[in-house]
């Protein structure tokens, strides 16, 4: 229903507004086929994230080849092994790097070996990275993901694996001191350099629980803390003004979890945000 909640709270017409051709090519469905059995017992529902995951891949490979920008909208940040898998292949193909944009509380590095929760969408960015285990049932990567071309804000929630992996793959990681004590730009701006400097493609995934749960509270996975309606929109604002964004994932919404669709529509504002909408003309990089 993540899908639904945020074209009833005005996605298309808010990006059209801002001269955007805005074309909704609907959900996507599945057939799940039959159990598959995994050595850790803890998890679950990976018949039906396998399936997914499969199908998104391959429709994210087909659309990061064109020259929109698509939206991946779902519930559960497990679609993220999907959609950035798929323009991970995509840049590949096309023979440029992927760097991938992580705005969430948690880092999700698990394997589905070392998940202790079962929770699929604690493992997309273990997948991405080319973590063990996966080989044979999530879709083949064309390369992992380096960890120097990702970067993790908003990590407030971090188990010791993870931990360990973040330290291991090299992942510009920032948590929520870091982000207190710095702000956003400084790091944001030195990630897109980087991006800039290696004509990569750029894909962002925001996870709801990036945000502090005062102001959205419609995830199922809050952490106290998290960024202010300020950070989040300057993020946005920088990424606009970058020129550098290709896709962009919107995650972890439960309609049910609402406040009289108050998350939905910030989701949908910071969105607009990132795709031009200012208060004041500014001059920009570009200009």
């Amino acid at each position: 229903m993540g899908p639904d909640a945020y074209r009833t709270a005005g996605l298309g017409p808010s990006l059209a507004s801002l001269g955007h051709d805005v074309q909704d090519v609907g959900t996507l469905w599945v057939d799940v086929g039959p159990d598959i059995p995994h050595p850790n017992p803890a998890v679950h529902h990976l018949a039906e994230v396998v399936a997914w995951t499969h199908q998104i891949a391959e429709f994210s490979f087909h659309a990061c080849r064109t020259e929109h920008t698509p939206i991946f909208m779902g519930g559960d940040h497990a679609m993220a092994a999907g959609s950035i898998g798929g323009h991970a292949n995509a840049a590949h193909h096309d023979g440029r790097p992927l760097f991938v944009l992580w705005l969430d509380a948690h880092p999700d590095l698990h394997t589905l070996d070392t998940t202790e929760s079962g929770n699929l969408h604690g493992t997309p960015m273990g997948y991405l990275t080319g973590g063990a285990g996966f080989e044979g049932i999530y879709p083949p990567l064309a390369a992992p993901i380096p960890g120097p071309n990702i970067c993790m804000m908003g990590l407030r929630s971090v188990d010791p694996a993870e931990r360990a992996a973040i330290q291991h793959l090299g992942i510009d990681a920032h948590d929520m001191r870091a982000i207190d004590e710095t702000g956003v730009r400084a790091p944001l701006e030195a990630f897109l350099a980087r991006v800039r400097a290696a004509n990569g493609r750029l894909h962002i995934s925001l996870d709801v629980d990036f945000l502090d749960p005062s102001i959205a509270p419609a995830v199922g996975t809050t952490v106290p803390g998290g960024a202010t309606f300020r950070e989040a929109h300057l993020i946005m604002e920088v990424l606009h003004e970058s020129g550098l964004v290709n896709a962009i994932d919107l995650v972890e919404l439960n309609p049910f979890l609402d406040d009289r669709g108050r998350t939905a529509k910030l989701m949908v504002d910071l969105c607009g945000s990132l795709a031009g909408r200012t208060i004041l003309d500014r001059v920009t990089r570009s200009a």
